[in-house]
Parts: C-alpha cells; sequence; structure tokens
C-alpha cells in the first residue's frame, strides 16, 4: 500500500503502526496524540524514522556538498517519500532523482520540476509513456540517462513530432557493471545521435555514471574499477566539450551513498576549469544511514581517508546515524535460547544483511540493549531471534536496526518519525506504488 492508495484523510488500523480499533485520523493527527511503539498502544511491527539522527544527516551531507563545491540531487527511490523528499529541496538539494517514469509522476504531481532519472528507460513505447507524462508537467525540467543510439533516436524522433512537451535533457550515460556506454567509441556514437538532432527542445546536457554497480567484494578492485569509470567519465566530458563548445552548461552527475568520495576525488577537478559544468551526486540512502551495508560502506570509506570536510578528515562511521528502525513483538518462547518475534519478510527485506536486535522494551520501560541476539533466519511475518541469554519475554518489544533502506522502506506505507524520546511526532506516507 502506498500513498497513492490511502485517504490521508482517513488513516485507520488496516496499516501497520496504526492502534487497532482506533478511530480514523488524518494523516496530519497522527503525531499529535503522544504514541510511542514500545508502550503497547501501536500495532506492530512497524517502521520508524529518528527524526534528530535524520536531520543531523542532512545538515552534515549537505555541508559536506557545500564544502566540495558540488550539488546533489539526493535519489527519491530509497523513501519515496515526497515530504522527505522535500525537506531535502528546503536544505538545499539541487533537485532530486528518480529510477523509472512512475517514480517521476510521483515526484511531478508533488510540485518537483527538476529531476534526474538516472537509468535507461526502455525503447519506443517507454519513450512514448514518458511524453505522455510530460505532456501534463510544462514546468518539468527533467534530464534521462541515455546509453544507445536507438533510445536517443527514439527521444529525438519524439521530440520533434510533439509541441505539447517540455524541454528535456539527454545525459550521455557511462558505465561499468550496469547499463552505460563502456568505451569511449561507444560514447562517441551516443553523442553523434543526440548531437545530428538537437534542437531548442531537446539535447545534449550532460554525462551520467553510477559508480556503485562497479564495486566487488574485492575493496581494492572496487575502487580501482570505480577510478576508471571516472576516468572514462572525464574522457568523455572531454569528448563532449570538444564538440559543443565551452560555453554550454552541462551536468556532470554520479555518486550513491558509498564511493561518492571517489566521485568527488576522479570529477571535481572538472569543475576547477570549466564554470559552465556542474557537479551533481545522487547520493540518497546516506541520509538514511543503517545497521548493515551502509554502516560497512562507511566503515570502509574511513578506511581510505575519504570523509573530508572542512580540510579535515573526519569519521564518517562516527559522523552519520542510523535513522529507521523496526518494532516487533515477541510472540514465543518455544525452546532454550530461541525467541519468535512477530517482523519477518514482508517487514522488512535481508539482501543486504539480516536485521540486527538494538534494545529491548517491557510495559513501556527501555530494559537496556541486546548486544548478544541475534535474528538467525526470517519467513514471511516471523523473526527467529537468538536470545544469547538476554531475558525475552512474551509481550516484550525489541527495537531492531536494519540492512540497505532501499529494500526495506518500499514494505512500508507509513514511517513513523519518532522524537528523542520515542515518540511519534510525525508521520510520512511513501509512494512505492
Amino acid at each position: 500500500m502506498s500513498d497513492l492508495h490511502l485517504s490521508l484523510d482517513a488513516i485507520d488500523d488496516r496499516v501497520r503502526g496504526f492502534p487497532a480499533g482506533h478511530r480514523p485520523l488524518p494523516l496530519a493527527e497522527i503525531g499529535r496524540q503522544g504514541w510511542k511503539p514500545y508502550d503497547g498502544t501501536m500495532s506492530l511491527p512497524l517502521m520508524s524514522l529518528d527524526r534528530p539522527a535524520f536531520e543531523g544527516n542532512v545538515e552534515l551531507m549537505m555541508r559536506y556538498v557545500r564544502d566540495h563545491g558540488v550539488a546533489i540531487a539526493p535519489h527519491a527511490k530509497t523513501p519515496m517519500s515526497t515530504t522527505l523528499a522535500r525537506v531535502l529541496v528546503e536544505a538545499g538539494a539541487w533537485g532530486t532523482t528518480v529510477a523509472d517514469i512512475r517514480q517521476a509522476s510521483v515526484l511531478l504531481k508533488a510540485g518537483f520540476d527538476r529531476l534526474i532519472l538516472a537509468n535507461e528507460i526502455g525503447g519506443e513505447a517507454a519513450v512514448r509513456r514518458l511524453a505522455a507524462l510530460l505532456a501534463g508537467h510544462p514546468e518539468a525540467r527533467l534530464h534521462v540517462f541515455v546509453d544507445s543510439p536507438e533510445l536517443a533516436a527514439s527521444l529525438l524522433e519524439t521530440w520533434h513530432r510533439r509541441d505539447d512537451l517540455p524541454p528535456l535533457g539527454l545525459l550521455l550515460e557511462v558505465g561499468a557493471g550496469r547499463a552505460g556506454a563502456r568505451t569511449i567509441g561507444a560514447a562517441s556514437a551516443v553523442l553523434d545521435a543526440i548531437l545530428a538532432g538537437e534542437n531548442a527542445g531537446i539535447g545534449l546536457s550532460g554525462i551520467g555514471a553510477y559508480e556503485g554497480a562497479a564495486a566487488t567484494a574485492d575493496p581494492e578492485e572496487s575502487i580501482r574499477r570505480i577510478d576508471e569509470l571516472m576516468a572514462l567519465t572525464v574522457a568523455t566530458h572531454e569528448l563532449v566539450r570538444s564538440r559543443v563548445g565551452m560555453e554550454r552548461p552541462l551536468i556532470l552527475t554520479a555518486g550513491g551513498s558509498v564511493f561518492f568520495d571517489r566521485v568527488i576525488a576522479g570529477l571535481r577537478p572538472i569543475g576547477g576549469r570549466d564554470a559552465a559544468t556542474t557537479l551533481v551526486l545522487r547520493s540518497g540512502a546516506i541520509f538514511f544511514h543503517d545497521h548493515g551495508v551502509y554502516e560497512r560502506g562507511l566503515a570502509a570509506l574511513d578506511a581510505r581517508f575519504g570523509f573530508e570536510l572542512s580540510s579535515k578528515i573526519v569519521s564518517a562511521s562516527n559522523a552519520f546515524k542510523p535513522v529507521l528502525r523496526i518494532w516487533s513483538e515477541v510472540l514465543s518462547r518455544p525452546e532454550p535460547g530461541l525467541a519468535i518475534c512477530g517482523m519477518g519478510l514482508r517487514d522488512v527485506a535481508m539482501d543486504q544483511g539480516l536485521p540486527r536486535p538494538l534494545a529491548l522494551y517491557r510495559e513501556g520501560r527501555r530494559i537496556g540493549a541486546l548486544d548478544a541476539v541475534a535474528v538467525a533466519r526470517l519467513n514471511d511475518q516471523h523473526a527467529f531471534v537468538t536470545t544469547g541469554g538476554a531475558d525475552l519475554r512474551i509481550g516484550d518489544v525489541v527495537e531492531f536496526g536494519l540492512s540497505h533502506p532501499c529494500t526495506c522502506l518500499d514494505r512500508h506505507a507509513l514511517v513513523y518519525g519518532l522524537d528523542a524520546d520515542g515518540t511519534v511526532t510525525d508521520v510520512f506516507a511513501t509512494s512505492f506504488g
């Protein structure tokens, strides 16, 4: 369920977290009820967002990009919450990134008009769908990845034929491990196709890449491949400048939430010699961090001395804070050393690691941390938790950290914003379709 299917004026107990039997409430009133996920009031499981931690991450990352003289268009696919996307834009984000046409529709309908569609969209049918969407948004300024002459030709033909579409920017995608031109020769062929047919309504607006797909299990090999991709991106930028001159404004965009330091190291020098090019990071999950894949990613970033702030190296692992939690009750203690909690694959992902038990609550009070407790496995509705000698009782509430927010958030129609003492003060509707 998403906010496209919710009546935001009548949230009720069909949605995770909303207290069973409570009268329906408008979304805006939920944060005024004083609910807490650990005192027995709210239906569990639910997902929460630590507001102070989120605000701290936003402030830190925005300071980082300003300090390095780059822009950021955070990837909205992580939360797919227009409210949280607006928080980031109001904090100084250049724009917003989406992964497909449907996500672009969500953001456009919410009033966002500067978007990067950082993905290949498909063929002629996808071009027709994109045109149908943008025809209803004359104010849109969308830039879309293109890595083939075929897609370039289809976009150009459609925009030439119609006079009801807003301008469209084409970002020549180079890549490694996923989509994108693999060589300067392949990039040149795409560039030729774009420049042969561009006009005032559609044309080349820059170069795009995604470095995270180049990573491997070997950290040194990952850095080598990412640096090679950045070198290809620089070479492509030089090729573009040789064809279009130095005056055209260009976007140069890359940067997920793990290797953005290598993107800045590889691409920022362009900004020093090319005032008409804007380097735009697309990091999105960094604002949410986690207790898993991004925790490991920032530890690796620290190991390569990658987080520089105000000309000093600081610890990204210490500076960024995990924001999201899953809350669940202990349902059963069927055998010694095992607790069954009411949270499973329908509530949290495990593609980048299992959830991590963080703290135990009983009768509305925090009992303590769960350092020796672990999730052994998940099924659709249950977590099998090894207790490690901890005193977990039926009805206790367990606070879990999670790994990879991008694949956990999409299971939840509402995310409950908590203040410093764990009281719900905000609710964020998602739009995962």
